[in-house]
């Protein structure tokens, strides 16, 4: 005997569904290995126990197969509910298939355990429950009765009722802990999934609006001297034109195209078509990736120094859309948790690149600071207690997205707490003392892995080709 349902399903937690074919195929093999189990057994080893009956018990299944694939077309996904009942289902034949041929005395009976362990990987906490309750009572009527088994001697097979109840007792302990650990990883493993899913979706968000930007000034760039020339032209006709009527339209064309003009500068200013604005200053990138959160009423204070004697010029670095976000996360984090202020600091020299964001609030709760960074972290609160962000709900995946986009360019992160939290008070720099009283996050490059080459002169404008009216190719 085959376990009765295997197959790759998803947990129902959000339209996620199972499909017919593929539970319909694993348990077509169910059915082949029971309908081989019950052959050699029988006319192999000789056991006698009522064949017909085993034979009929397996044809419902083929029946149950056969009639769902008539009624339902094989690409339709089953609901959680639907697949409880296939698993419940499933949990039962083999069950009375056990019942005809030994009960727990056979070693088949092990397989009560699969259906448990697949609702525990696919389906919600209420369905899984309810297949281990069933799995579980069949295990208990089959300990206390059951059709024994037959030797070709006549002898039947019993077991002692210590080793009945020590089976017995081993399928529901493995009901209850291989289902338990089952769920617990599948569940680990699908909120994962999920978080990298919000991760590859705001690292995409980011480079479509990188894009667009760069289609902007793209086109603020083409056409500012088409328009440039509309604008001179119909100021000369402003001039030569005598009729009032006329003398209003060429006006009417110019204010125009001076609007046109002025909204795709604007449009166009933070554009990033200019291979030169893939690179920016440090302090640039670092403006860029507080921008949205710089006006929430809690000032930002940016520090850049280099240490030793390493040069003061800022570095520049590439400008990619995951550093960028995966910043602003951190950032946003610390304004939704300060006080009154926020600190992003700036060290570099030779070999490496570090930035340092606190802020002045809590800190990170101590008994997650070794998990901050994981997805949908969970903190119970004290009953009435108010949230300090009521439009979060607190499951870590802001800080995960960061971590993980962040990671992507190279950088080490480390999150902790500064000394005195509760105090209150913000150390200033050139004050002795820790960093701040509450939360930090440091990031740390080497310098290779972000830092952009040094920007390459222009040089003299290259003279037109008089035979052709064009620059001469590179």
């Amino acid at each position: 005997m085959t376990a009765p349902t295997e197959g790759l399903m998803n947990r129902d937690t959000g339209g996620q569904w199972v499909r017919l074919q593929t539970l319909t195929y694993v348990r077509w093999l169910a059915v082949l290995g029971q309908f081989l189990a019950i052959t050699i057994a029988h006319f192999g080893l000789g056991l006698s126990f009522g064949i017909g009956l085993a034979y009929l018990v397996v044809a419902v299944s083929v029946a149950s197969n056969l009639l769902s694939e008539m009624v339902f077309p094989p690409n339709r996904r089953l609901s959680d509910i639907e697949v409880m009942l296939t698993l419940i289902f499933d949990t039962v034949q083999l069950s009375v298939l056990l019942f005809l041929t030994g009960g727990l005395a056979n070693p088949f009976a092990l397989l009560l355990l699969a259906p448990v362990t697949i609702a525990a990987t696919a389906l919600q906490l209420r369905s899984t429950l309810i297949v281990g309750a069933v799995a579980a009572a069949m295990a208990t009527l089959l300990a206390i009765a059951h059709e024994p088994l037959i030797l070709p001697d006549g002898r039947p097979v019993e077991l002692p009722l210590l080793l009945l109840i020590g089976y017995w007792a081993a399928i529901l302990t493995g009901i209850g802990f291989i289902g338990l650990y089952s769920r617990s990883v599948a569940s680990e493993k699908h909120e994962l999934a999920e978080a990298l899913l919000a991760t590859q979706m705001a690292l995409a968000r980011e480079q479509k609006l990188t894009d667009l930007t760069a289609v902007v000034a793209a086109a603020a760039h083409e056409l500012g001297t088409p328009l440039a020339t509309i604008k001179l032209t119909s100021a000369e006709l402003i001039d030569t034109l005598d009729d009032p009527e006329q003398r209003a339209d060429a006006q009417l064309i110019r204010d125009q195209a001076e609007r046109c003009r002025a909204i795709l500068r604007s449009m166009g200013s933070a554009g990033k078509d200019d291979p030169h604005l893939h690179q920016a200053p440090l302090e640039a990138v670092l403006a860029e990736a507080a921008a949205p959160h710089a006006t929430r009423g809690k000032p930002l204070r940016f520090i850049h120094r280099a240490r030793g004697g390493t040069d003061p010029r800022m570095p520049e670095i590439w400008r990619r859309p995951e550093i960028i976000h995966g910043l602003r996360n951190v950032i946003q984090n610390a304004v939704d948790f300060a006080s009154e202020e926020i600190r992003v600091e700036a060290e570099w020299d030779d070999a490496t690149i570090r930035l340092r964001i606190s802020d002045d609030g809590p800190g990170y709760p101590p008994d997650l600071l070794g998990r901050i960074g994981e997805p949908y972290l969970r903190r119970r609160r004290a009953p009435g207690a108010r949230p300090r962000r009521p439009e979060y709900e607190g499951m870590g995946l802001g800080l995960f997205i960061a971590k993980t986009l962040l990671e992507r360019s190279g950088a080490q992160i480390e999150f902790r707490n500064g000394n005195g939290i509760g105090s209150g008070n913000v150390h200033r720099p050139g004050e002795a003392g820790d960093e701040t009283t509450g939360a930090i996050t440091e990031i740390v490059w080497s310098r290779k892995a972000i830092e952009a080459p040094p920007r390459r002169r222009l040089g003299a404008n290259r003279p037109l080709d008089p035979a052709i009216g064009a620059l001469p190719p590179v």
